[in-house]
C-alpha cells in the first residue's frame, strides 16, 4: 500500500494560475513520453508517487499520448488504483483532445461531437468520474470556434471538468476565444504552450505579456528543447539518444555546429550558477515569475529529482540575463 510522505508539500513552490482559485506546482509533470504501451510499468508507477512525494500534484496527460493512443491514461489509471487515487483530492489531473483518435470524420479537431466523447473515454481509461483542467489541444481552423468553446463550457456545466485550457493557441486565437468563454462565463483559466531558450514564439506573438496582464495562466512543455538544453549532446549524439530511438522531434540535424556552440556557451552559464544546463534552462522560464508551471518530462526518477531542484534556485543576476540573451541572440 502506497502512503505518501508527510513532508511532501514543504519543498515546493506553488503559483496562482491565472486569476483562478486554482495553485499549481511551479514544476508540473507531463506523461507525454515513456508513459506509453512500449514502457516499464514499475518505472512509471515510482516516478509518479516520487513526483507526489515532492509536491508535484499536477499529472499533464492527453487522448492521444501513448504509443498506443490512450495508453498512457491507462496507465495512469492503473496507477491512479494501486494507491496514488487515494490521494484525489490533492491531485490536479489535466487531460486534452483535439489529434486524431480514431478513423473517420469525427475522431479528431475540435467538434463539440468529438470534444464530449473523448473525454467520455478518458474518464473511462483512468476510472474517473471528472478532470480537473481538460483542454483543447489545437485550434481547429474549421470548426466554429463558438461550438469548440461551448462544448467546453457544457463540459464544465455537466462536472466532467472543473476548468478548462486550450493549448497551442497564439495571442490572437487566445483573445478569440477567451471573449467567448468570457460571454459564457466559463472558468477558462490556462494555456498550454510550447517554451524553452530554443523556442520563443510566444514572446513574439505577444500571448506571455497579454496572458500575465489579463488573468490567464501559462504552462509550458518541451522545456529542453526535446534534450538540446541538457548536457547529452555535448560531444556527440549517444547511440542510446531520443534521436536514435525516434526522431519524429528531434532531428540529427538539430544538433549543428551553431547549436552546439549556444548549447556550450549556457552549459558554462550553469556550471557558474552551480546548476545544470537543464536546471538552468527550467529556472530561465520562470524567471520572470509570468509562468505558472514548467512541465517536465521524464524516464526515471533521478531526472525528476533533478529539476525539482529548480524550485529554490538563485533568481538570474541582470549579468546572466544579458549574457544568455547574447547568446540566444
Amino acid at each position: 500500500m502506497y502512503i505518501a510522505k508527510e513532508q511532501r508539500y514543504d519543498q515546493m513552490k506553488y503559483n496562482r494560475c491565472g486569476a483562478s482559485g486554482l495553485l499549481l506546482p511551479a514544476v508540473s509533470l507531463g506523461l507525454w513520453h515513456n508513459f506509453g504501451s512500449n514502457g516499464n510499468f514499475d518505472t512509471m508507477e515510482e516516478m509518479c508517487r516520487a513526483a507526489f512525494d515532492n509536491g508535484i500534484t499536477h499529472f499533464d496527460l492527453a487522448n492521444n499520448y501513448g504509443p498506443q493512443p490512450g495508453a498512457a491514461e491507462e496507465n495512469f489509471g492503473r496507477i491512479l488504483k494501486r494507491g496514488l487515487g487515494a490521494y484525489r483530492d490533492e491531485l490536479v489531473i489535466a487531460t486534452k483532445a483535439g489529434y486524431e483518435m480514431w478513423p473517420g470524420p469525427y475522431g479528431n479537431w475540435g467538434s463539440k461531437k468529438y470534444l464530449v466523447a473523448s473525454l467520455e473515454q478518458s474518464l473511462k481509461r483512468m476510472g474517473l468520474e471528472y478532470v480537473d483542467i481538460f483542454y483543447h489541444h489545437r485550434p481547429d481552423p474549421d470548426t466554429p470556434l463558438e461550438e469548440t468553446a461551448r462544448a467546453l463550457d457544457g463540459i464544465v456545466r455537466q462536472g466532467k471538468a472543473l476548468y478548462i485550457g486550450i493549448s497551442n493557441y497564439n495571442k490572437e486565437q487566445t483573445i478569440a476565444i477567451l471573449g467567448i468563454f468570457k460571454e459564457l462565463g466559463t472558468p477558462f483559466i490556462i494555456n498550454q504552450r510550447k517554451y524553452s531558450m530554443f523556442v520563443r514564439d510566444m514572446e513574439k506573438d505577444g500571448l506571455k505579456d497579454y496572458a500575465a496582464k489579463n488573468g490567464i495562466g501559462i504552462i509550458t512543455f518541451s522545456p529542453l528543447a526535446q534534450g538540446l538544453l541538457t548536457d547529452r549532446y555535448l560531444h556527440g549524439i549517444p547511440q542510446d539518444s531520443r534521436i536514435r530511438r525516434d526522431g519524429r522531434f528531434l532531428k540529427e540535424s538539430a544538433v549543428n555546429p551553431e547549436t552546439l556552440e549556444k548549447i556550450r556557451a549556457l552549459n558554462e552559464i550553469a556550471g557558474q550558477r552551480g546548476q545544470t544546463l537543464a536546471q538552468m534552462a527550467l529556472s530561465w522560464i520562470l524567471r520572470d515569475g509570468d509562468i505558472t508551471s514548467v512541465l517536465i518530462g521524464a524516464s526515471k526518477v533521478s531526472q525528476i529529482m533533478d529539476n525539482i531542484g529548480i524550485v529554490h534556485a538563485a533568481n538570474f543576476s541582470e549579468e546572466e540575463r544579458r549574457r544568455i540573451d547574447e547568446i540566444l541572440k
